[in-house]
């Protein structure tokens, strides 16, 4: 399987999250190509070069806007959104023209880029403009990026969508995200770090913070890692391959870089101790039998079956078979004894080998369906769309659901490898 892991040690920024996919292997000429599909070329110059941040060698990614040239100061990021955040230098706030959540989509959408990309882009766009809107307590629509910050963060965030597509990795990792400390100007004076926008991002995922006295990760670094990261943990568990730097541009204590690896997991199935609980009835009424079932799923239940057996005297009854893993077995016992006949159970330990498996949103004509892929010795053997939203879909669209299946598996193999 392959990984992709983000190390967030001195955080992350949109800037900096291209250069370090450039230094990764991401072909520049065909991000410059793809970018260039924006048809937005007359605003702006990309640089990128080759430099060095405390001994490291990395990547470095600059935007340069064409109408700044005469300035001293280049605009490098990080990015006049609704709170004019700087994630390397001080910038200057801009009072022009504005392009609100609508201007970007219809930029984007307007665009000859893939359908992944453009959706990538816009879901990770999304992420800022829903914390902005909170943060400022003000309807989405009225969220604007001011024209220098809206030029950078498209680039950043339409380049990050074209970069992680280039790469087709099965899996996105991080470590904990370190970001920063102290204060930061912006339109409305000094704000903590890290902003409040930053903060609504990166909700619910591990962060550090205090390494420096700066803003090291920014809203769309903090949101290109919320929409793409699988998993947050400092444990890496894979072989790495390859490594990437992407420089920014204050100079710190610590070297101020994102470092990125790809590597190769192979993780064995997973292994898991269950219980497997058997009782006979033959004296119930049969109409019960599916609400004590939804019953034992609903207390932890991994799988009930039903097996019609011939008991003592002739008589007809039913096994009720209930595997579940040993901290639910008392809850699953209760749902037995409560709820059915039964007077007594049997027990068996149960080894269970699993293939490892992962959940992925598919897009389809109809919406989103989220799929399940299963790896066998690190490699993905097969797939499988849920009952659940193709059943939905074809109620929704009065569509036969083997349509939907055909559709949806259509899909999947363009865009899945199976061995």
């Amino acid at each position: 399987m392959r990984v992709l892991y983000y190390d967030c040690f001195c955080g992350i920024s949109g800037d900096m999250n291209i250069a370090a996919l450039i230094d990764l292997g991401v072909d520049k000429e065909y991000l410059l190509r793809e970018i260039g599909k924006l048809n937005l070329s007359s605003e702006y110059e990309i640089k990128i070069n080759k430099s060095m941040k405390n001994g490291i060698t990395g990547t470095k990614f600059d935007v340069i806007l064409k109408h700044e040239h005469n300035h001293e100061e280049n605009h490098s990021h990080e990015h006049l959104h609704e709170e004019h955040h700087t994630h390397e230098k001080e910038e200057h706030v801009h009072h022009g023209e504005h392009r609100n959540l609508n201007d970007i989509e219809n930029i984007i959408n307007g665009s000859n880029l893939s359908d992944v990309v453009k959706k990538l882009s816009l879901d990770i766009f999304m992420k800022i403009a829903l914390a902005e809107a909170e943060v400022h307590g003000k309807p989405i629509e009225e969220v604007h990026f001011h024209e220098v910050g809206a030029i950078d963060s498209i680039i950043d965030i339409v380049g990050a969508a074209i970069a992680i597509d280039y790469l087709k990795v099965d899996r996105i990792m991080a470590s904990t995200v370190q970001v920063g400390g102290g204060f930061v100007k912006c339109a409305h004076g000094l704000i903590p770090v890290p902003a409040p926008a930053t903060v609504k991002i990166l909700k619910d995922i591990p962060i550090k913070s205090g390494i420096v006295p700066f803003e090291t990760t920014t809203p769309t670094g903090a949101a290109i890692l919320a929409e793409n990261v699988q998993e947050f943990t400092d444990k890496i568990e894979f072989k790495i391959e390859k490594i990437g730097y992407g420089l920014g541009t204050r100079d710190l204590d610590i070297p101020n870089v994102l470092r990125v690896y790809l590597g190769e997991e192979n993780k064995q199935e997973e292994r898991e101790e269950q219980y497997l609980l058997e009782t006979n009835i033959d004296d119930m009424n049969p109409e019960l039998y599916s609400y004590t079932e939804e019953k034992l799923f609903e207390k932890g239940a991994l799988d009930v079956f039903k097996t019609p057996i011939i008991m003592k005297k002739g008589r007809p009854g039913i096994k009720l078979s209930v595997l579940v893993k040993g901290s639910k077995e008392k809850e699953v016992l209760d749902v037995i004894f409560k709820e059915t006949t039964s007077l007594g159970v049997r027990k068996f330990n149960v080894g269970k080998i699993m293939l490892n498996r992962e959940f992925k949103n598919i897009k389809t004509p109809y919406g989103e369906v989220k799929i399940k892929n299963s790896y066998y010795e690190g490699k993905l053997v097969k797939y499988k769309a849920e009952y659940e939203d193709c059943k939905k879909i074809a109620a929704e669209n009065n569509l036969p659901i083997s349509k939907v299946y055909r559709e949806v598996n259509r899909l999947i193999e363009e865009n899945l490898n199976i061995d």
